[in-house]
């Protein structure tokens, strides 16, 4: 089964999540968001994957890749291609779906859980989050989660979105909280050392949880493997 992977070239990494899907058969083609050009069609696609990213949809600088990518999740909702978007991904979902993206007043960064409505499939946590925006849902779209900054899960037919990274793997956030990462987490009042050791401790959880995540958004995706 052919899924794209649409990514930032420079973290194209889809980590726990990735290789669940792998476990069920699919193969991805990496689709870089900066050469949206270069992205080949949804024809004979079975699912599309929306990694995390640095930057912000609502950024001038990137509004003709933010473009391109909104028009990939509309054509893809309205044939019914599952997508499972992540922390970016999610909302560029929801901005191209009817849903709003803005700055949060609260970065969430690290591992935190989650109020979660849906417990059979998605887990309270610990999830690593990393990001200073919040979503809406568009209006057609059921909430399943959500913390106190904003929504942590949604889902629309076969569209389906989590503000946290289940993807998240140690390899990952040890790139991720290197050099300008650790700067970062100083200014927050974090670090990297509180952030790796976090996630050493909660990765062996998360793994699972992502594996429950990508095997409940199958079962429920009309007409794809379980």
């Amino acid at each position: 089964m052919r899924a794209l992977l649409i990514a930032n070239s420079i973290d194209a990494d889809p980590g726990f999540v990735g290789e669940r899907f792998r476990h069920h058969g699919f193969a991805f083609a990496e689709c870089h968001r900066e050469w949206p050009g270069e992205w080949p069609t949804l024809d004979a696609i079975d699912l599309v994957v929306l990694l995390g990213s640095e930057w912000s949809v609502y950024w001038p600088e990137v509004a003709e890749s933010v473009q391109a990518e909104a028009d990939l999740i509309r054509a893809a909702h309205e044939c019914n291609v599952p997508m499972f978007g992540i922390c970016f991904g999610n909302q560029t979902m929801a901005h191209a779906l009817g849903g709003t993206v803005q700055r949060s007043d609260v970065a969430e960064v690290g591992w935190h859980d989650v109020v979660t409505d849906a417990p059979d499939w998605i887990a309270s946590g610990p999830w690593l989050q990393w990001h200073y925006d919040v979503v809406t849902v568009p209006s057609g779209a059921s909430e399943l989660a959500h913390s106190a900054v904003g929504p942590q899960a949604w889902r629309w037919g076969n569209s389906f979105a989590t503000q946290f990274h289940p993807e998240a793997t140690e390899t990952m956030l040890a790139r991720w909280t290197n050099g300008p990462g650790a700067d970062e987490l100083a200014r927050i009042g974090s670090s990297a050392e509180q952030v790796m050791g976090q996630t050493r401790s909660n990765v062996l959880v998360s793994r699972g949880n992502a594996d429950r995540l990508v095997d409940g958004f199958l079962e429920r995706s009309s007409g794809r493997p379980s």
